[in-house]
């Protein structure tokens, strides 16, 4: 996959094994959707299990089942929930291609667009610093996609520098969390989805010591 990337980009590639066969998802002008979860192993042992939406002509010439080694390229996508039932923005990554995967578990994206929420810098239990960032990528057809990132350390505290409405080209992993929310005294299990940013490069003249920070403090 070429990871080059210009302004307003979108490219993931995943590589790892699918936790699950598809099922129906919805349909949008006369395309049928199938939504499956691919699990995607880390270094330290622990997986990923991102959401996969596909269109039903993809998976027929690629037919996915549960167990199934798997490659996916695409692009990241969100939604806003309104059912009232989980997170109210879902991301996923709409496939583009699909093959049988070869090779060793491989997560990686290339995002490009402007933050369209102040940066929230703050500190974890531990003491380590994080920046959470809301990243706009414009679609080819006039919507866009809001994605939720996240920086560590000393790139987390540059992050939290800018504002609204800068540009940012990054580099990182597509990511799920799972997370207890507590409504009425109910506790739910919930999964949030997010973009760990690995390097981050902003448009000229917005916070220099970011390409230093990226490069010294990737997880």
């Amino acid at each position: 996959m070429d990871m080059q990337s210009g302004w307003n980009e979108n490219r993931a590639l995943l590589r790892g094994t699918a936790a699950a066969d598809p099922v129906w998802s919805h349909e949008t002008h006369g395309v049928v959707y199938e939504l499956f979860p691919l699990e995607v192993l880390r270094l330290s042992g622990s997986a990923d299990r991102i959401n996969i939406i596909a269109p039903r002509t993809l998976l027929e010439h690629c037919p996915v089942r549960a167990g199934m080694p798997l490659e996916v390229e695409g692009e990241v996508r969100s939604f806003n929930n309104k059912s009232g039932r989980g997170s109210r923005l879902v991301i996923t990554l709409h496939a583009r291609s699909l093959r049988p995967g070869n090779g060793p578990d491989e997560n990686r994206l290339v995002l490009a667009g402007v933050l369209c929420k102040p940066p929230v810098l703050r500190r974890t239990p531990l003491g380590r610093e994080i920046c959470d960032l809301m990243l706009a990528v414009n679609r080819r057809y006039g919507r866009a996609d809001y994605l939720p990132c996240i920086a560590w350390g000393a790139l987390a505290r540059c992050c939290g520098e800018l504002g609204v409405g800068d540009g940012l080209r990054l580099d990182g992993r597509f990511q799920s969390r799972d997370y207890h929310k507590v409504e009425q005294g109910i506790t739910e299990k919930r999964t949030a989805y997010e973009i760990s940013v690995m390097h981050l490069e902003p448009m000229p003249g917005e916070c220099a010591p970011l390409r230093a920070a990226a490069k010294s403090d990737i997880i």
